[in-house]
């Protein structure tokens, strides 16, 4: 019973979607399809220079929000394959003739106009049709209660049945529940149905795919070696400025050592203990230094206790999940061991939390992790900030990173890094 009542929600939310969807794709797909034509055809006479920008934008944003509707209703995941624009883009005419240029010669907006005229037309049937299964039995039964007998002087038809007495008024509400039943099992399916039509077209390309891939690969090449060159001059100052400070300092103090050790022993056996404290302190300095470049635990023991070695260092409590059933590759585990760290780091600095979750998981060929903080909120990923570098280095490996701060908190970072476990 509480499945059947589960189906029949389902399928009506489904219908009422579907009546939203069929709105949209008539008034918002016909309109936005009808402007973009004319104000491309207008680009000759020069207004369309100041016209097609605006129109497109409207057009990329109905876009957009199917893409986002595909996503929350069905899980239909349609990924957006426009072109960046340049930051030096100059403003006036001179810049509304390169953003006119640098969205006509975007493949992605003539595949967006080919979408409104898809959408108008197999979209609003598709839609409809979700809702249509669902509601037009409701004409039937009203014709069974007795409607029927309104239509006394011209026959009236329900689909293919003659309503013009009651058995044949009945026989329509037996259709309606046909109807009603099949509503039941396909609605949603046809509402999925209507946003795979829109990701056929509104998805990139493979050719596109290719070309972006070679774009962020291209970016992110450059980026690791940024990254290894600056944590190589970071290895470097360390060095020089801590252990082989102390290293040499403490050679120093034993030439003295040899020189007093007869003459003043007890200036000595200060010197000596002034030594075997910077030999410590330069030893701690190195195995912090080797930690920061590969910890010796997360080779040891890998991703999950390499974290919870971390968390145990943090000043505010934290809690860590892992749910690993093998290893990723070094590089891939020590990307994602120094992403979380860095995570950590600045939840713990810049958040005020006083807690902090770390949920660690594999599945589907991706690896998933979540750190979450209870604190004010506000993170942002933008220039200058701590995530973006997460980002950049979580790019490398095709990963990607989404951020949840809103104001007050709490604060979710989400990192996914495809791999396979060994």
């Amino acid at each position: 019973m509480n499945a059947m009542q589960s189906r029949t929600r389902s399928a009506l939310l489904a219908a009422g979607r579907g009546i939203v969807l069929s709105i949209a794709s008539l008034a918002g797909s016909i309109t936005l399809f009808v402007l973009a034509v004319l104000s491309i055809a207008f680009i000759p006479l020069g207004l369309g220079l100041f016209t097609t920008p605006q129109v497109l934008d409207a057009v990329r944003r109905h876009a957009n929000q199917r893409r986002l509707l595909a996503a929350t209703w069905s899980d239909v995941r349609i990924p957006v394959p426009y072109r960046p624009f340049p930051k030096d883009l100059r403003g006036g005419l001179t810049g509304q003739v390169e953003r006119t240029t640098l969205m006509l010669k975007d493949p992605a907006t003539w595949r967006d106009i080919q979408w409104l005229l898809v959408d108008m037309t197999a979209g609003y049937f598709v839609s409809v049709l979700a809702s249509a299964l669902l509601l037009y039995p409701v004409e039937g039964f009203v014709l069974a209660a007795g409607l029927w007998r309104v239509f006394t002087d011209d026959r009236y038809w329900y689909a293919f049945v003659p309503v013009d007495s009651q058995a044949t008024a009945l026989a329509a509400a037996a259709l309606g529940v046909m109807f009603f039943l099949t509503g039941l099992k396909v609605s949603s399916p046809l509402l999925r149905l209507h946003f795979v039509i829109a990701r056929s077209l509104l998805a990139p390309t493979h050719e596109q795919e290719l070309a972006r891939r070679i774009d962020r690969l291209t970016e992110t090449r450059h980026e690791a070696v940024d990254t290894a060159a600056s944590e190589l001059r970071r290895i470097e100052r360390d060095l020089h400025d801590g252990a082989q400070a102390r290293l040499v300092a403490m050679g120093m103090n034993l030439g003295t050592i040899e020189a007093l050790i007869e003459k003043d022993p007890a200036q000595a056996k200060k010197l000596l203990a002034m030594a075997r404290e910077s030999s410590a302190e330069a030893l701690t300095e190195l195995r912090d230094l080797v930690r920061g470049i590969h910890p010796p635990v997360l080779a040891e023991r890998g991703l999950g206790d390499a974290v919870k070695a971390l968390a145990l260092r943090l000043p505010i409590a934290a809690e860590v999940e892992v749910e690993l059933a093998g290893h990723a590759e070094a590089p891939v585990e020590s990307a994602a061991y120094f992403a979380v760290s860095e995570t950590l780091t600045n939840a713990a600095k810049h958040s005020g939390a006083d807690r902090l979750w770390v949920d660690i998981h594999h599945a589907d060929s991706m690896l998933r992790i979540s750190v979450t903080d209870n604190g004010r909120g506000g993170a942002t990923i933008g220039p200058g900030s701590g995530l973006s570098g997460i980002e950049r280095r979580l790019g490398t490996f095709d990963g990607i990173m989404a951020v949840s701060s809103p104001a007050g908190g709490p604060t979710m970072v989400t990192m996914e890094i495809p791999c396979e476990l060994s």
